[in-house]
């Protein structure tokens, strides 16, 4: 298997080079965006993606999951890192994504993501993922309206401006989208972005800032010196629930992005998602020695890899290759402007909740759900949303003893 993969990957190398490149391309403000809203360094999405990235095309030689996805930090866990960051600290966040790891590998070994996705209907993951939208939303709205110099008339001039320029960006890119996504989705990241750097050398806009985060690695150990001696116990346990929680989310994503990435495979190949999550396992075990955060194969990229003409995973080498020269020179995303990535960011929620239309298939019961789901979700955060909506629903089942059938539905934008 893996010296046939290897001898059709180099035959389609200038098609894979150039749909990876322009993935890449689009990837780095995605990942921007998604760092910022899991309160993570963006350097630290970077070399996630990245080494992500080169996992992907390695396991795909010999344990394809699929053939055109496109791996990086998703923005369906981006509330659920961040409230790990702000419960656990930056400290402890490697050892709860090894746990993380270690628990979607046993879903992995026992091929247990059919019973997850029984346990947790796809019809509440859309409305779970549709809060988390309406929460990205809301976190890159004031980029649209940000300026350098604030005054004490909160409507100045340059507000006025920015107001401006954001709203007919807003609807450029819309209209680029909707007239391009079946032949050149990446082409409206390029244009805001784009015209975002040339505008920023003629008026003032406020600029993505970069940390300088080094890349270092270190045992995924947990550092409990600050917890009291009573409640070490306890603390562990709530990080192994929280790990469960992610590692839950992560698995549902992929195999449910794994639906779409099928259909888009120019060769028609099927998919494998146990060997997806196989590949998850590896990239997040190996992110928690420097630090990284959890990934998968998001449809925004992988769409984007495929529409553009890849065909084998070899594409994943040059997205990363991509990635690597922001990371050699990060002043290249300095020149970004906050609205620009606003702009993205708030369209990648709207598409986020825009999903849940997708469950009107299941009927009135899984819409009124999910909209629920969504909404706890935005109000409480994942965790609390999701274990609440699944209680209400299994006591719906016990009181009325319905069957609901857990059939996918179509799989929206997740990442």
């Amino acid at each position: 298997m893996t010296s046939l993969n290897l001898s059709n990957t180099f035959q389609h190398l200038r098609r894979d080079a150039l749909a990876g490149t322009v993935a890449g391309a689009m990837a780095v403000p995605l990942t921007a965006g998604i760092c910022l809203m899991s309160d993570y360094p963006i350097m630290t999405g970077m070399y996630t993606v990245i080494f992500a990235c080169i996992v992907g095309f390695i396991t795909y030689l010999f344990k394809p999951g699929n053939y055109v996805g496109t791996p990086g930090v998703a923005a369906g866990l981006a509330p659920a890192l961040a409230l790990g960051v702000a419960t656990f600290g930056h400290e402890n966040m490697p050892f709860v994504i090894l746990l993380t790891a270690l628990f979607q590998g046993v879903v992995w070994g026992f091929r247990l993501e059919r019973w997850i996705l029984k346990i947790v209907p796809p019809y509440l993951v859309e409305g779970l993922l549709a809060g988390v939208g309406l929460k990205i939303a809301f976190k890159f709205v004031p980029f649209l309206y940000d300026i350098e110099h604030e005054t004490t008339t909160w409507l100045n001039f340059e507000r006025e401006v920015i107001l401006i320029l954001s709203a007919v960006s807003f609807v450029l890119f819309v209209l680029l989208y909707k007239s391009y996504k079946q032949r050149m989705p990446a082409l409206p990241y390029f244009v805001i972005m784009g015209t975002g750097v040339l505008l920023s050398f003629f008026m003032p806009l406020p600029m993505i800032s970069i940390d300088d985060v080094p890349f270092q690695l270190a045992l995924p150990l947990p550092h409990l010196d600050g917890v009291a001696s009573g409640e070490v116990g306890l603390t562990v346990l709530k990080m192994v629930g929280f790990a469960m929680m992610l590692g839950s989310i992560d698995v549902i994503e992929q195999v449910m992005s794994n639906v779409a990435i099928e259909k888009l495979d120019p060769l028609g190949r099927k998919c494998d998602s146990n060997n997806s999550l196989f590949t998850i396992v590896l990239a997040n075990l190996g992110a928690t020695f420097f630090g990284g955060m959890t990934n998968l194969d998001g449809l925004a990229k992988s769409t984007t890899n495929a529409v553009a003409g890849a065909v084998t995973k070899l594409s994943n080498v040059f997205t990363a290759a991509v990635l690597f020269i922001v990371v050699l020179f990060p002043v290249l995303l300095t020149h970004l402007p906050e609205y620009a990535l606003g702009i993205i960011m708030v369209y990648s929620g709207w598409k986020m909740m825009a999903n849940i239309a997708h469950v009107r298939t299941y009927g009135l019961y899984a819409l009124t759900l999910s909209i629920v789901c969504g909404f706890l979700v935005f109000e409480m955060g994942i965790f609390e949303g999701l274990l609440i909506v699944l209680a209400m629903h299994g006591l719906v089942k016990l009181l009325f003893k319905s069957k609901f059938d857990p059939r996918a539905i179509p799989a929206g934008d997740l990442s």
